[in-house]
C-alpha cells in the first residue's frame, strides 16, 4: 500500500461518521417507545413525575400519593416536563434516560478527541456505544442512567480542563465539573460529589500529583455547586422537617453502611456484570491499564485519572453493603476512553490490526453460532403462562445472535486492510445484538407491566372512586392506570411515607375490609391468593379483570348480587 493510501485508510470520513452517527440516534432513540414499563424502577419514576406534574409541587415528590424522599428530583423534574410538553407514555418517561446516555457517548468522544487525538476519541465514543451494559440501561427508565451521565461529565471537564494550554478555558471546564458534580447530586444524592471526590484523593495519591489541588477552583466551584443544588435542599426541608434525616441518615450513610437495605451481595458481585457489560472489548481492559500506570509519573496523567475512576468505582461499590447492577455503569465510558487510546496505539500509522484482534472476532462469530445450541435454555425456568413469551422471545435471541456473528466475521475481514472499519464494524454488531435483545424483552415484560390488565378495566372505572392497594405495591398499574391508591397493611417502600401521613393509609386487612363495606362504588387490586382469601371471608367483590399477578375488583353491581 503506498504512503497516501495508507495515510487516507487511517483517517475519519466526517461524512461517514455523520451517517454512522444518524443511524445509531435512529435506533437509540426509536426503539423507545417499543417496550411498556416493567417494575420496579421504570413504573416508579414514570408514577412519581406523572403525580408531580398532575399535582402542581415540584418541591415535593409523592410516589402513590405518599412522600417519597428516597432521591432528589432532577429526573422526576425532566420527565414531568416531558410528559407536559409530550403527553404522558412510555417513549416520554424513557426519554431523559435516553437522552443522557446517547450525549455522554459523544461527550466520551470528544473528550477523547481533545486529549488524545481525534481516531482515539471515535474508538473511545464506539467502545461506550456498543458495550452491553451501557445500550440497555440507556433504555430502562431508572436513574442510574442520568447519575452516571453528569458524572462522567464531570470527569470529561476535569479531564478537559487539566490538559488546556488556556488558563480560561481552564477554569470554564472546571467550573463545568463543579456543575455537572451539581447535577448529578440533584439525580441521585451526595453520590454524586463523593464519588468524584474519592477518585481525585485516590489519584493524587497514586501519581503524587498535588499541585493538581491548586486548580480546581474550590472557593468558586463550591458556590457553584450550592447554587444549583441548595434551593432544592432547603425549600423541601422547610416543608417537609422529616426530611433530612431520612434522606441524609436512611439513605446515605445506612445505605452503604448497614444491611437496612436488603441488598446485599458477595465482594465478587460486580464481576460477571463487568464482564458481561463491557464484553466486546474486556480483552483490551488489561493492556490499556497498563499503558495508564506507564503514563502516571507525567505532570498530569489522564489515563491514569481514568482507571482510578473505573478502580474507586468498583472497589467502593464491592465493599458496600448495598448492592444492585446499576451501580457500576459511571465506571464504562472511563473504561472506553482508556480502550479507545489503546486502539489508537495498536493500529499506529498502518491502520491494521495484529493476530489478538483477528482471534477476537473470530471467537465472538464462533461464539454466536454456539449460542444456537443453547436457544432451548431460554425458556427453561419459565413459568406455565409465560412459555409462549419465552418462545417468541427466543425469535429475538436468534436475530440477536444473527447480527453478532454477521458483524465479527465482517471485522474479521477487514481487519487486515482497514483495522478502523474492522473495529467499527466489531462495535455495530454488539450494538445490534444487545439492541436487540433489549428491545425484545417485550414478549416476557409484558406480562409483568400489568399494561394488558389496565386495558381491560381502564375505561369502565369511574374517575372519582377510591382505589385500594392490598397488600401489593404494584409499581405499573397506577401509572397506566392514571392514579393513586391508597395502601392497605403492607407499604413496601412507602413505609416512611405512610409514617409521615398515617391517615392516607389502613394498617390492617380488617381495617380494609371495614371501609370497603362503608365505601361502595371503591374499587382494589390484589394478587389471585388474596382474592381468594376476601372470597373465603365472605368480602362483597365482584371481579373486573386479572391477568397471572394481579385481580382488580369492586363491588357488587346490586345488593342482590351474591359475593364473587
Amino acid at each position: 500500500m503506498q504512503f497516501s493510501q495508507v495515510r487516507q485508510s487511517s483517517a475519519l470520513n466526517p461524512v461517514s461518521i455523520l451517517i454512522l452517527v444518524l443511524v445509531y440516534a435512529a435506533l437509540w432513540f426509536g426503539t423507545l417507545n417499543y417496550r411498556h414499563l416493567i417494575p420496579s424502577d421504570e413504573g416508579r419514576y414514570a408514577e412519581i413525575a406523572r403525580e408531580m406534574l398532575v399535582t402542581g409541587d415540584w418541591v415535593t415528590p409523592r410516589y402513590n400519593g405518599y412522600k417519597y424522599f428516597e432521591k432528589p428530583p432532577l429526573q422526576i423534574w425532566a420527565t414531568a416536563a416531558t410528559f407536559h410538553l409530550f403527553g404522558i407514555g412510555d417513549w416520554q418517561a424513557r426519554l431523559w434516560t435516553a437522552l443522557t446516555g446517547f450525549l455522554t457517548i459523544i461527550f466520551i468522544g470528544f473528550t477523547g478527541a481533545r486529549i488524545y487525538s481525534a481516531r482515539a476519541g471515535w474508538l473511545a465514543a464506539i467502545a461506550l456505544a456498543s458495550s452491553p451494559m451501557w445500550v440497555i440501561s440507556g433504555h430502562v427508565n431508572s436513574l442510574d442512567m442520568g447519575l452516571s451521565a453528569f458524572l462522567v461529565a464531570a470527569l470529561c471537564s476535569l479531564l478537559l480542563a487539566q490538559t488546556s494550554r488556556n488558563n480560561t478555558h481552564g477554569r470554564y471546564w472546571m467550573w463545568a465539573c463543579w456543575a455537572f458534580m451539581a447535577l448529578a447530586s440533584m439525580s441521585k444524592g451526595v453520590i454524586g460529589v463523593a464519588i468524584p471526590g474519592m477518585v481525585f484523593v485516590v489519584y493524587s495519591i497514586t501519581a503524587w500529583d498535588w499541585k493538581i489541588w491548586q486548580r480546581l477552583h474550590i472557593i468558586s466551584g463550591s458556590i457553584l455547586f450550592l447554587a444549583i443544588t441548595a434551593p432544592w435542599f432547603v425549600l423541601v426541608a422547610q416543608r417537609n422537617p422529616e426530611f433530612l434525616e431520612f434522606f441524609f441518615i436512611h439513605e446515605h450513610l445506612q445505605r452503604f453502611t448497614q444491611k437496612a437495605h436488603s441488598r446485599t451481595g458477595p465482594i465478587y458481585y460486580f464481576l460477571p456484570l463487568l464482564l458481561a457489560g463491557f464484553l466486546p472489548w474486556i480483552a483490551q481492559v488489561p493492556g490499556a491499564i497498563w499503558q495508564s500506570w506507564q503514563e502516571r509519573n507525567r505532570e498530569f496523567s489522564s489515563g491514569w485519572l481514568l482507571t482510578c475512576w473505573f478502580a474507586v468505582i468498583l472497589g467502593f461499590f464491592s465493599i458496600s453493603q448495598s448492592k444492585l447492577p446499576g451501580y457500576i455503569i459511571p465506571i464504562f465510558p472511563a473504561l472506553a476512553m482508556i480502550v479507545g487510546h489503546r486502539l489508537d496505539r495498536n493500529l499506529g500509522f498502518s491502520n491494521a490490526l495484529a493476530l489478538p484482534w483477528q482471534l477476537q472476532t473470530l471467537f465472538f462469530a464462533i461464539l454466536g453460532g454456539i449460542g444456537f445450541f443453547f436457544l432451548g435454555e431460554v425458556g427453561k425456568q419459565a413459568r406455565p403462562d409465560e412459555i409462549e413469551s419465552y418462545a417468541h422471545y427466543t425469535y429475538w435471541v436468534i436475530a440477536a445472535l444473527i447480527a453478532l456473528m454477521s458483524f465479527s466475521l465482517l471485522a474479521l475481514i477487514q481487519s487486515k486492510r482497514n483495522g478502523l472499519s474492522s473495529i467499527t464494524s466489531f462495535a455495530s454488531g454488539f450494538f445490534l445484538c444487545a439492541l436487540i435483545a433489549g428491545t425484545g424483552h417485550q414478549t416476557l415484560g409484558r406480562a409483568v407491566s400489568g399494561i394488558d390488565l389496565v386495558e381491560q378495566v381502564k375505561a369502565g372505572i369511574p374517575e372519582k372512586v377510591n382505589f385500594y392497594s392490598v397488600r401489593i405495591l404494584d409499581h405499573t398499574v397506577p401509572f397506566y392506570l392514571g392514579r393513586t391508591m391508597t395502601m392497605v397493611e403492607f407499604p413496601d417502600e412507602l413505609e416512611f411515607g405512610v409514617k409521615q401521613e398515617p391517615e392516607l393509609w389502613l394498617p390492617t386487612l380488617g381495617a380494609f375490609i371495614e371501609r370497603w363495606k362503608e365505601d361502595q362504588t371503591a374499587y382494589a387490586l390484589m394478587v389471585p391468593e388474596q382474592y381468594i382469601e376476601l372470597q373465603k371471608l365472605n368480602v362483597p367483590m365482584q371481579e373486573v379483570g386479572r391477568d397471572s399477578r394481579r385481580v382488580i375488583v369492586k363491588h357488587p353491581e346490586s345488593a342482590s348480587t351474591s359475593p364473587q
